[in-house]
């Protein structure tokens, strides 16, 4: 047990020795930042507003109650479009279909002769 509490120790003590690491290479860059002018660059990294824990359980759990009533919401419509026949499909005669393809023939026919006069 006495092994565990020293490692402790001596991790805790090298965590400080990195926190005041990084804190001078902090300052440093500030110092760096403001003498070149660029001293927003660090600002932009920062999150704009820190929210509580607490705060986020509220926000989860009211969200969450949003995608509840949504979902109590969807159901009936869901529930009535299985329930409801299929609607029928309608099909389209065998002269009304050739009719439709000499139309679109027709407008081929006058867009090609639109080019070749142009040409």
């Amino acid at each position: 047990m006495g092994n565990l509490t020293n490692a402790l120790q001596e991790l805790r003590a090298e965590r400080k020795q990195a926190q005041l690491q990084v804190e001078t290479l902090d300052q440093a860059i500030s110092v760096i930042e403001s003498l070149n002018g660029s001293a927003t660059i660090q600002n932009a990294n920062q999150p704009t507003r820190v929210i509580s824990a607490a705060s986020r359980r509220k926000m989860a759990q009211a969200q969450k109650a949003r995608r509840a009533m949504t979902r109590e919401q969807s159901q009936p419509i869901a529930l009535a479009k299985t329930m409801a026949p299929a609607p029928v499909k309608r099909t389209m005669s065998a002269a009304a279909r050739r009719k439709i393809a000499a139309a679109q023939r027709a407008r081929w026919a006058k867009l090609r002769a639109g080019q070749k006069k142009a040409a």
